[in-house]
């Protein structure tokens, strides 16, 4: 009995050393401290405990284990740690738990109850823990929430890589942070950058905005990311499409780049282009390449162009400005003829209904050409039809005839609409006019060259049908032959009918296509395999004094796949569920898609 109690304290001061007589290439575990007790129904175990100078430690190939109390397996290399277990790996990772097992053979360690598995920026807590070392990777399957310095991130599978620093997280991933919330189906975080990859349909929701993607990047300590295939931000009253979107949520800020589309849900406009950005503060849309402004009515839609478009103010007092090269156009009801116009740029008020052609102005309304210096047309807020035409300045109205044209000149003019057609324009100060008067069988009867202050004009079906002269007339008909063909054409006179937009596509019209950048894509991540290796039972290197039995080290059917390179595929755009990973893919693989 005394040489045992000698034993023991040599033990507890110098530390022991256990070596099994069989399999002497492992590298046994070594057991600095710790009141040893050999008891007699467990003959292959040595039991230590922790006394007064401290916990049981133990070391093994890099890695440190505390705990309140250990049994030592000396012919399987195993232990069995039992009381606020830590254990350390080189400074890189620490585990604590309740419980924990350690295969000195495999390397391999297990723990549940409590446990808290720490990186340099993260905490992982979860009920049970597998941590391969020569892998370098941990597994749970149980449930975890990692804690990081900006957010809290929960799912039901996950699994870390240590030395890439990063988590895996499969099935229902959530990232819970005081000012946005993210779910995602997989989910790959980086804890050194905060860094998350999401892939299949993800969200990510703050107080005044929601983002929508199949594919992104999140940095959730800086809150910006950027967000591709079926990517978009739901703002309270926008919604922003693009091949490729940029978000920043610090500055309220959102660009998109390709293929964009932007929904104003309660003014009923859509604007497209290929390069957006939208600032939500200032309620502030830009947008260029082949900017558009569709706005939606009941039975039909005004189109306005513009090398850039910038769309401001709040929703009920929405305001559209397009910069060089503008061009608008207004489809018509069926039977109708569009209304269309070009100028430098362009001013939609759409409150007070009020469409400004600004710089080198020209406006088509049926077969009527309108220029000046100035267009102004006014529709009603009610009805939203057509309502007044203004043109100020050097205003000219031209119409073809058959023999030539008709035209009237003065300093303003004023048309009036019926039903979106213009039945009536007055030309007022200075007012001169050259008419080719018909009869009803449509007989050219002669020709009408007058000056007058004041002119006004009646129009039927979009055609001249009278001319009317309220002050100081000066003029008359002409028979057509006592009117010569070099008097026929007034000053100022520029017909440029092959420049009219006759169909949406013409707003484009000889405005080459821009050239658009190659999105890079976010590419699915390799396929590093299952993290418990699929070998037989037989293979497994389990020690009978094990909780876990051979199921607990095989990978499970009913376990969520990640979705990888190797399963990804152009053919299905919209990730709604993770492919199969036992069907290749036909089509072609991400990086030829996205690369």
């Amino acid at each position: 009995m005394l040489k045992v109690s000698i034993n023991i304290l040599l033990c507890f001061f110098f530390g022991i050393t256990l070596y099994a007589q069989d399999e002497p290439k492992k590298t046994k575990v070594d057991i600095e401290s710790g009141y040893l007790e050999i008891r007699p129904e467990l003959p292959n175990a040595a039991i230590y405990t922790k006394d007064d100078t401290g916990q049981v430690y133990i070391v093994h190939e890099g890695v440190e284990m505390w705990c309140d109390q250990a049994y030592v397996y000396l012919n399987d290399n195993f232990v069995k740690a039992y009381g606020n277990v830590k254990i350390n790996q080189a400074d890189t990772v620490t585990l604590d738990s309740k419980y924990a097992e350690y295969n000195g053979n495999t390397q391999f360690a297990f723990a549940s109850g409590d446990v808290l598995f720490k990186d340099p920026k993260t905490t992982l807590k979860t009920d049970t823990l597998y941590f391969d070392r020569i892998k370098q990777q941990a597994y749970y399957r149980t449930g975890g929430t990692v804690r990081d310095t900006a957010s809290t991130l929960t799912s039901q599978v996950g699994r870390y890589y240590a030395e890439a620093k990063k988590y895996q997280f499969l099935s229902d991933v959530v990232i819970s942070n005081p000012d946005y919330t993210v779910n995602s189906p997989q989910l790959d975080f980086y804890s050194e950058t905060g860094g998350a990859y999401l892939y299949g349909p993800s969200t990510i929701k703050t107080e005044s905005s929601t983002i929508y993607c199949d594919r992104g990047y999140y940095d959730t300590r800086a809150k910006t990311g950027h967000f591709v295939k079926n990517s978009r931000v739901d703002y309270e009253n926008r919604i922003l499409y693009g091949d490729s979107i940029y978000f920043d949520q610090n500055k309220s800020f959102a660009s998109a780049t390709n293929n964009i589309k932007v929904l104003d849900t309660v003014n009923k406009s859509i604007i497209r282009g290929h390069y957006a950005e939208v600032f939500r503060e200032k309620d502030s849309v830009f947008i260029t390449k082949r900017a558009v402004a569709v706005t939606l009515r009941d039975q039909d839609s005004i189109y306005v162009h513009a090398d850039t478009l910038q769309v401001t103010g709040k929703p009920e007092n929405r305001i559209i400005k397009g910069f060089y090269r503008a061009r608008m156009f207004k489809r018509g009801l069926e039977g109708e003829q569009p209304t269309s116009g070009k100028s430098d740029s362009i001013f939609v008020d759409q409150k007070a209904g009020i469409t400004k052609l600004l710089r080198n102005p020209i406006l088509w309304s049926g077969e009527n050409q309108m220029t000046g210096d100035t267009i102004h047309i006014l529709s009603n807020s009610k009805t939203e039809k057509l309502d007044t035409l203004k043109v100020f300045n050097n205003a000219f109205l031209i119409q073809k005839d058959s023999a030539g044209y008709n035209q009237v000149k003065g300093e303003r003019l004023i048309g009036l609409f019926t039903d979106n057609e213009l039945d009536t324009v007055n030309i007022h100060k200075n007012a001169e006019v050259i008419f080719f008067s018909r009869n009803e069988k449509d007989e050219l009867v002669g020709i009408n060259n007058t000056l007058s202050s004041d002119i006004q004009m009646y129009l039927e079906s979009q055609e001249i049908t009278g001319v009317r002269f309220l002050k100081n007339v000066d003029g008359k008909l002409y028979p057509p032959s006592q009117f010569p063909e070099n008097a026929r054409i007034l000053p100022g006179f520029n017909w440029r009918g092959e420049e009219r937009l006759q169909k949406v596509e013409d707003l484009f019209k000889d405005k080459p296509a821009p050239i658009l950048p190659k999105i890079k894509g976010i590419r699915l991540p390799e396929d590093e395999g299952e993290f418990f290796d699929d070998v037989s039972e037989d293979e497994m290197d389990i020690p009978e004094q094990s909780k876990l039995k051979a199921k607990d080290f095989q990978n499970r059917e009913d376990d969520p796949k990640p979705m990888t390179r190797e399963t990804d595929s152009i053919q299905n755009d919209s990730l709604r569920k993770p492919p199969d990973p036992k069907k290749k893919s036909q089509g072609n693989s991400s990086e030829e898609q996205e690369n």
